[in-house]
């Protein structure tokens, strides 16, 4: 059973909650467990690449815009993704939007997300925001209510051993878009995920198949698939969406809504040859984590060095004194003069290895 416990403080209710026991987990399928465990490095390099589309009326109106970036990035010295999504948009005239910024291990496994949404209604702002990290085995998360100027916060911590297979708004995104890349959906796609209330519930995956549409006047073939959320207290809802065969978002779609996320041209493709393309290490994971390694490396042996040389900073320091008071013209020359007479306190070895250098 559920451990509840309600305060009332100035800054409004708080309400802090336990996780459910064992026996009333819900628990993600086999297979979408075995997916998540499955993906490859070279995967999420393919996967790193921006979405920007736009949101569109029945009548074909433009009402808002929907983005997605991806890097890599490194959280607590762990490598891992970057995720930042955000949509804007209205409801009613009522100007509206949501923030998604996620961190997820090479396993989709969120390290940390924050999640923001907020309506400006006639008067005041309904706004939503929801942390959730990773620490000590357990995935703590925080949620903030704010409806006018009463504010109610919540509190809930599940143990990390209870959420395999756990998809949130951030991970979704990056998961969907990696299964457009393999061009298929496992049979049984069936993951966990927490509702509004921080409850957990069921999310399914299907596939639509593959279809023509229009983008920007060209006509191409997309990959589609079927995201469903059950929920116990109220029916399930449905985004259908279709992905080009990079794995760039084409459309999504609310089922029941009257508006559409479009992509309104190609993104532009980069020209095919035979030329070799040069490898920018930055955006390989592994190569990328590798640098950083070796620069903590470096910065810590160099820093032990010069504490144990404190003559350094000293003969530095001094250097630069005589040198922002003369201001030769030849600094070269000047470097050279003031450095001389240290050259007659190296050993014989260290003169001979610098004249053969």
């Amino acid at each position: 059973m559920e451990a509840s416990l309600e305060d009332k403080t100035p800054a409004g209710a708080l309400t802090v909650r336990q996780g459910p026991s064992h026996g009333e987990e819900l628990k993600a399928s086999d297979e979408a467990i075995t997916f998540m465990s499955s993906i490859e490095p070279v995967e999420l390099l393919r996967c790193v690449f921006a979405d920007s589309l736009v949101t569109v009326s029945e009548g074909g109106r433009q009402v808002g815009s929907f983005s997605v970036t991806l890097e890599f990035a490194r959280r607590i010295q762990q490598p891992c993704v970057l995720l930042h999504a955000q949509s804007q948009g209205a409801i009613d005239d009522s100007p509206c939007g949501t923030t998604v910024t996620a961190y997820l291990n090479t396993n989709l496994e969120v390290l940390e997300e924050d999640y923001h949404e907020y309506v400006k209604l006639e008067g005041h702002t309904l706004e939503k925001r929801c942390h959730m990290v990773q620490h000590d085995g357990q995935m703590m998360i925080n949620k903030v209510t704010t409806v006018g100027e009463e504010v109610t916060r919540e509190s809930v911590s599940y143990p990390t051993s209870a959420l395999r297979g756990l998809v949130t708004e951030g991970s979704t995104l990056l998961l969907m878009r990696l299964i457009a890349l393999r061009k298929t959906v496992p049979q049984n796609m069936t993951f966990i995920s927490l509702n509004q209330d921080l409850h957990m519930f069921h999310i399914t995956l299907s596939e639509l198949g593959v279809k023509q549409l229009d983008i920007g006047g060209e006509t191409v073939e997309v990959f589609g698939m079927e995201r469903t959320i059950h929920s116990v207290e109220e029916s399930p809802a449905t985004w259908q969406c279709y992905f080009l065969e990079d794995g760039h978002l084409a459309s999504r779609v609310h089922v029941g809504s009257p508006v559409t996320v479009r992509l309104l041209h190609l993104p532009s493709q980069p020209e095919k040859g035979f030329e070799k393309i040069p490898l920018v290490w930055e955006e390989d994971m592994e190569m990328w984590s590798k640098f950083l390694d070796r620069k903590e490396e470096l910065k810590a042996d160099h820093g032990s060095y010069l504490r144990k040389h404190p003559e350094i900073r000293a003969i530095i320091s001094d250097f630069l004194q005589l040198l922002l008071l003369w201001k030769p013209d030849d600094v070269f020359r000047f470097a050279k003069d003031y450095f001389l007479p240290f050259a007659s306190q190296q050993p014989p070895d260290s003169n001979l290895k610098a004249s053969s250098s």
